[in-house]
């Protein structure tokens, strides 16, 4: 198993250097809020070019690109279903439009615990568009550049350790989706890519968290209990910058807060 990487507070409280970025390149997928829109605000502060996606909260990813584009980067903002295809092909051709190249990809983007999605909707969008996100950006990615895929230990951990009933379903199609993505490892490896899962503990003040303590109230208390600490969005969010730029774990896995109740395969 992956030692856990040190806690936020063991580190400078920025996460790249100034500048270390510039001339770059990062999209994070799912950008305008929550742990995306911290991502992408720290590569924006180590001086990238940043493009920002989002599914349906356009006002939102607008409001964060005119406060990076004062960082004096360039800032792309592109809605996208990341479900449809011919959706991310449409982005990915803006992307090549505006910046020509990619050198940072963070799959963020996940869900299935909306109402009214339907059965398979969290597989689609944590396995299927996973996967179809990463080879539809293949042609931007060049020897150098890196991936990254945000989970969490529920999910990454799904097969040896029970997690909450309400969750169940997200974290089986999570685990799928990391799965698919590791068996592209090869052939990244090949293009001189980088790929990194970065697993965090329940992070407070998502919406993941937020849908699940309603599901089952007292369960973040119940879990910050027992981890003695869990993250916030943005000291998370620093954790994932910190994957795109540090060299990758021989496992390719990067864990972040307490793993001492889950169990390794």
């Amino acid at each position: 198993m992956t030692e856990p990487t040190p806690t936020a507070e063991q580190n400078s409280p920025s996460p790249l250097a100034p500048g270390s970025l510039r001339g770059k390149t990062a999209l994070v997928t799912g950008s305008s809020r929550g742990i995306g829109a911290d991502t992408v605000r720290y590569f924006a502060e180590a001086g990238a070019n940043v493009v920002i996606n989002f599914r349906n909260k356009a006002p939102r990813a607008e409001k964060l690109a005119a406060q990076l584009r004062e960082l004096g980067v360039q800032v792309l903002v592109v809605g996208a279903d990341l479900t449809d295809p011919e959706s991310v092909q449409a982005m990915f051709a803006e992307v090549q439009r505006t910046f020509g190249s990619l050198d940072v990809l963070v799959l963020n983007a996940s869900g299935g615990m909306e109402s009214g999605m339907g059965e398979e909707y969290a597989l689609k969008l944590n396995r299927d568009a996973q996967v179809n996100v990463l080879e539809s950006a293949l042609p931007l990615l060049g020897d150098g550049s890196r991936v990254v895929f945000v989970t969490s230990h529920q999910a990454h951990f799904i097969r040896t350790t029970p997690t909450m009933p309400e969750y169940v379903p997200v974290a089986l199609s999570k685990r799928a989706g990391e799965d698919a993505l590791r068996e592209q490892i090869p052939t990244l490896a090949e293009r001189g890519i980088g790929f990194v899962v970065v697993s965090g503990d329940m992070i407070e003040g998502t919406i993941t968290a937020t849908l699940l303590e309603r599901a089952n109230p007292g369960a973040i208390a119940s879990r910050r209990e027992s981890a003695g600490k869990l993250y916030n969005v943005s000291e998370f969010a620093a954790e994932v910058a910190r994957a795109a730029v540090d060299p990758v774990p021989a496992d390719n896995t990067r864990l972040i807060g307490d793993t001492s109740s889950f169990a390794g395969e």
